[in-house]
């Protein structure tokens, strides 16, 4: 009996060996496939780059992490000419779009990818993996890294952060951060808020009043009580970015394989645009930037063709600063009473036969929409797009709509029954799941811990697994009313964006808690070193 139980014992330390092993590879977001090997490959003086010049910039970059890590200073070869001790990109046509494979072999390390995006994340991977799960010799001049081979693709396409820009504007020192951030973590989409109520933070040409106007404001609401504060700052907030600030900002984003896609809000959230040229709003009233937060005082009237020309200049000059596919319009938080007391918004409503200010809303987005389309783009909103009725202001005759939604439109869905997201799923559109309870960062730590940030799925619970390729991936959102500083904003960002990068990455089986609660670890060190003030452990899990 002594040796069937022997074997056992053995048996069990044995995979009880493989799991500590696998505690060992500290990575996030947790890479997807991981086999691990016996053997070690040595990094040194001698260890060659072999040179691509499809992969040239992103051996570089490798090349400058080595050398500023941990001093070893790497050379260049040809392909063919290093036969062992090297680092080297390959081709694999075979791999899906992000994808990559990374080799630590005894003689070399590969990373294979069928094109620049998963050469970038292999290396990204393989930065962590050196970085947190090696063993560097000062002494020796030397990193030891063991033998693994890594299988690796996203979960979701859509990997976003969104930061509002419009009620604070941070400029162009913080966005790279958040930029390299977000890279770090293979997050591949930055959603710019860059308009708003409260401000108009991007330069259009044609219409200079935008920033001279609208990127000011007098006073700041501030004060705990927050929404309801009658307290003010007594201080002026300005702010915007120049095209050429948007030009920089927008290469350094496409050098780390992140789209900025910007959100120019139509026909709501547009106070700061109406404040710089009133004939846009519907009252045709002068108005001022509003100096409290929330829904504005007026809304674009989308009935006046001088109006919806205005928008479609901006969206002009927008199209040629972003080379982004999709463009954001926002479409949330319309209060239709602004076009109800219009009696030429509802001459046309009846002349187009639209019943209900959704009706024209959804008539107006469609507009939009195809105007976007004859551009090679594709229109993105919030939820409310589709005439969804969210909010208790709003009277439920006026959100019933008979238009329908653009087939292409891009559904940003955010706040409603989750039923409202599976029903735009099974009517074929694409969803970006942002539900806000699960992934709005200025909510507190005790509203939205790490834990149920971490916990957050995309996929509602119960849509059909047929329906599943629906949607499209997250967006987490750092709407930015009340967090004036730039080190508020690391607290409410860091760590959370951390769980979202996985979320979005790792596939569901592969997903634990407390292994990412490890890593983390390596994570709040480097965004120590680089100034960034991150939410301390007793504070995320907070109750």
């Amino acid at each position: 009996m002594k040796k069937p139980f022997l074997n056992l014992i053995f048996f069990i330390l044995f995979l009880n060996s493989l799991i500590i092993e696998a505690q060992n590879i500290q990575i996030i977001p947790q890479p997807n496939t991981i086999i691990y090997g016996k053997k070690s490959f040595i990094i040194n003086e001698n260890t060659k780059i072999v040179s691509s010049n499809d992969a040239k910039l992103i051996e570089q970059d490798l090349a400058n992490y080595i050398r500023n890590e941990f001093n070893l200073s790497l050379k260049t070869a040809k392909q063919g000419f290093a036969k062992k001790n090297f680092i080297t990109f390959k081709i694999d046509e075979n791999l899906q779009n992000e994808a990559y494979e990374l080799t630590v072999e005894d003689d070399k390390i590969t990373v294979c990818a069928k094109n620049k995006a998963g050469w970038f994340y292999g290396k990204q991977t393989l930065i962590q993996l050196l970085s947190y799960n090696s063993h560097y010799s000062k002494y020796e001049n030397q990193i030891k890294v063991k033998s693994i081979k890594i299988k690796d693709a996203p979960r979701f396409k859509w990997r976003a952060f969104m930061l509002d820009e419009a009620r604070y504007f941070k400029g162009k020192e913080q966005v790279k951060l958040l930029l390299d951030e977000m890279a770090f973590l293979k997050m591949n989409t930055f959603h710019w808020h860059l308009v708003d109520d409260q401000g108009w933070r991007i330069e259009i040409k044609k219409y200079p009043k935008l920033t001279e106007i609208g990127s000011k404001r007098k006073s700041t609401q501030i004060g705990p009580l927050q929404w309801e504060s009658p307290i003010q700052s007594a201080e002026p907030h300005e702010g915007f970015y120049t095209q050429e600030d948007i030009k920089e900002i927008v290469a350094y984003a496409q050098a780390r394989n992140i789209t900025i896609v910007p959100e120019i809000e139509m026909p709501g959230h547009s106070t700061a645009a109406i404040a710089s040229y009133s004939w846009l709003g519907t009252s045709k009233k002068e108005i001022e930037v509003p100096i409290k937060f929330g829904v504005g005082k007026d809304v674009y009237d989308v009935t006046n063709p001088r109006v919806t020309q205005f928008l479609k200049d901006v969206l002009d000059e927008v199209m040629t600063l972003f080379p982004s596919k999709v463009i954001h319009i926002g479409g949330d938080e319309v209060k239709y009473n602004h076009w109800k007391n219009s009696s030429s918004v509802q001459q046309y409503m009846k002349e187009k036969k639209l019943k209900t200010p959704a009706d024209l809303q959804v008539y107006f987005t469609n507009s939009i929409s195809n105007y976007l389309q004859s551009k090679g783009r594709r229109m993105m909103g919030w939820n409310e797009i589709m005439g969804h009725n969210l909010h208790e202001y709003q009277d439920e005759n006026d959100t019933k709509t008979s238009q329908k939604l653009a087939k292409e439109s891009i559904v940003h869905f955010w706040k409603g029954d989750v039923e409202l997201a599976t029903t735009a799923a099974k009517n074929g559109y694409e969803i970006v799941n942002s539900l806000h309870s699960s992934t709005y960062l200025d909510y507190r730590y005790k509203n939205l811990p790490l834990s149920k940030a971490y916990a957050f799925n995309p996929i509602p619970k119960d849509l059909d697994i047929k329906y599943h390729n629906k949607v499209i991936g997250l967006g987490c959102q750092m709407w930015g009313e009340w967090i004036p500083t730039n080190g508020e904003m690391h607290y409410k960002v860091f760590p959370r964006i951390a769980a979202y990068a996985e979320i979005g990455w790792t596939d569901l089986e592969n997903k634990d808690f407390s292994a990412f609660k490890i890593s983390l670890k390596n994570l709040q060190d480097r965004w120590a070193s680089k100034g960034i003030f991150y939410a301390p452990n007793e504070f995320v899990e907070k109750k």
